[in-house]
């Protein structure tokens, strides 16, 4: 902490430290009321974590093999360069703006609090579609596997599913530190999970350890169970990457929880993307040349289980898929503290119904338990909305999928608007010169991965879930909250006030 120079007699006034935060959060009109104990790594973890490539790679690995075979690990990297691209502008306005509601915070700041609630809004469905989406596609089977229950009923897999989504809410009630403990030990089972056993499958593959009709140009195999034209397969192949990499942005949503946020969020958020880009080509690269037979994994429910049940021995698959489910465990740790950090946010500036229970901090755990709870409660109902559709994958997957980008899509637009502005905030990350091309590269990325995901068949499910999101959002804002901005009791202060001096 820095103090102001002071006449004699007079009391000293001190200031938060500019890099610590609270100096903006001050600008804002808030009081700090979240503790600040994650520092860079748990950061990282955050974002890492919540990418997650062994959950993207496990569950959608085997869609890129039906739409265009092997060589659907190849629009990987492209996704990654993109993500890249919009991860810079998250890292950047990170920086300037580093409060918890995010996207939110971000966009009402930026243009107006009516746009910040449609972008905030769109932040709780993602968050709400995702963690339903991961426990009842893959982990709840997964971890009912490892008891040999190889078959369960769809109300086993739901009533596992239901315990996975609960158990994280649980976690981020005892307080933030243990929910980043959990999400630093996942640093290490999504790299042991996804990346060392894929590796592994390339050395047993590069020993012959075991007969297999394929060589290395099986990575270029368009081979595949569905048949379309080539741009529309190759677009859907995309999936493997637009679904993964993807949530680093909920980092930047924990700032008020950051020690020295300009430069962790930023980092954190940045790091993870790129490692978790290269990471997950090398484990494509392993598991998908280790193929046994093409028709055989391309047919499995799990091709990646297929692949490794070729090459490794029972005992070591059960350890592979125990990795694999923890991984997706610590995706619902980070998520459900994330959410509950917008619906804080939100609540606070009078923005949700009945914001005046949802923004209560507990004194102890210094955790929002309302908000963890009753989010908790809507995102089991959304889980069970996608059960009882005709196809959970394409609803809630898609929907997962989609959502980030039209987030992504909305801040960049609002970052556009008022650029010159942010440039007046402290902030230890800066485009400089490259923002504009980046901004532009962004806007064109985003519309055409939302096209992909809007447009094609498997996703028309998703697209139901965003046109019941936007009834919503609508119902509340034309029902309650448009009165309350007009009121002015609600809604935040525009960008410029937080470049002014903080008060004393």
């Amino acid at each position: 902490m820095s103090s102001t120079a002071a006449e004699p007699g007079r009391p000293v006034t001190t200031r938060p430290a500019p890099d610590s935060g609270d100096e903006v959060l001050e600008r804002a009109g808030y009081q700090p009321e979240l503790r600040r104990s994650l520092r860079f790594f748990s950061m990282f973890a955050i974002a890492f974590s919540i990418i997650s490539i062994t959950t993207g790679i496990f569950l959608n690995y085997g869609f890129g093999l039906s739409y265009w075979g092997p060589a659907s690990i190849w629009t990987w990297p492209i996704v990654g360069v993109g993500n890249m691209a919009i991860a810079l502008v998250v890292a950047e306005l990170g920086t300037r703006i580093p409060l918890a509601g995010y996207a939110y915070q971000w966009s009402a700041r930026l243009v107006n609090p009516t746009y910040g609630w449609f972008v905030g809004f769109a932040g709780l469905l993602y968050m709400a579609v995702g963690g339903g989406a991961i426990m009842l596609g893959v982990a709840s089977p997964l971890l009912l596997s490892e008891f040999n229950v190889d078959n369960p009923s769809p109300q086993l897999v739901l009533t596992v599913a239901i315990i996975l989504m609960l158990l994280p809410v649980v976690i981020n009630i005892i307080s933030i530190q243990v929910a980043a403990r959990v999400n630093n030990v996942a640093v290490f089972t999504e790299i042991i999970g996804t990346v060392l056993f894929g590796v592994l499958l390339l050395i047993l593959w590069g020993v012959h350890a075991k007969p297999t009709k394929y060589g290395a140009g099986i990575l270029f195999n368009t081979t595949s169970v569905n048949h379309n034209p080539t741009w529309y397969a190759f677009a859907l192949a995309g999936l493997l990457g637009a679904f993964t990499l993807v949530g680093f942005e909920l980092a930047a949503d924990m700032s008020e929880d950051a020690v020295n946020p300009v430069r962790s969020v930023p980092r954190g958020v940045l790091w993870a993307v790129g490692v978790s880009a290269v990471l997950g080509m090398i484990a494509l690269i392993g598991f998908t040349i280790a193929i046994p037979d093409l028709k055989t994994v391309e047919s499995a429910p799990l091709p990646l289980l297929a692949i490794a049940g070729y090459w490794l021995p029972t005992w070591l698959v059960k350890v592979f898929v125990a990795f694999v489910v923890f991984s997706m465990f610590a995706i619902l740790v980070v998520g459900s503290g994330a959410q509950a950090r917008l619906v804080y946010s939100m609540a606070r500036d009078n923005m949700l119904p009945f914001s005046g229970s949802l923004r209560k901090i507990n004194v102890r755990s210094q955790t929002p338990i309302v908000a963890l709870l009753v989010f908790g409660v809507i995102d089991l109902a959304v889980m069970f909305y996608g059960y009882k559709q005709p196809s959970s994958f394409g609803t809630l997957v898609g929907a997962t999928a989609i959502i980030p980008y039209i987030i992504y899509f909305l801040i960049t637009v609002a970052y556009a608007a008022k650029r010159r502005t942010t440039d007046s905030l402290p902030g230890a990350f800066n485009l400089g010169r490259w923002a504009w091309p980046v901004i532009i590269f962004v806007l064109a990325y985003t519309v055409l991965i939302m096209l992909v995901l809007a447009l094609t068949a498997p996703f028309h499910g998703a697209d139901k879930v965003i046109g019941y999101g936007v009834v919503l959002a609508a119902l509340w804002y034309f029902g309650g909250l448009l009165w309350r901005l007009k009121k002015g009791t609600a809604g935040v202060k525009p960008v410029e006030d937080l470049t002014g001096p903080s008060r004393d």
